[in-house]
């Protein structure tokens, strides 16, 4: 039998499982928002194009920040949590300014 401590943390891996998904489908609606945008070609586009890169170095320049200042956490699974976390803001930010030029 399972003891609390292993119980605990199948229910925190359980749950970073869960966010891991959410950020994949939410990063999959991104993509092709984008691919929207950048169908058409033109300055929507490049600056589309500009704007992704530029998104992703910022994103993961501030992960390895916060990675080396200990701000992910002491344990793995509270540092997968943080890491997701980071990704999701960014990425849900990205979706809503997205689909707002759509309207």
């Amino acid at each position: 039998m399972p003891s609390n401590r292993t119980k605990r943390n199948n229910r925190r891996w359980s749950r970073v499982n869960q966010q891991t998904w959410s950020l994949a489908y939410e990063a999959s609606s991104v993509v092709l928002l984008r691919m929207l945008t950048m169908t058409f070609g033109g300055p929507a586009a490049r600056s589309e194009a500009q704007r992704m890169v530029d998104e992703e170095v910022k994103a993961a320049l501030a992960l390895q920040a916060l990675a080396l200042t200990g701000g992910l956490g002491p344990t793995p699974d509270a540092t997968a949590t943080k890491t997701v976390s980071h990704y999701r803001k960014a990425v849900r930010a990205n979706r809503r300014r997205l689909l707002e030029k759509l309207k």
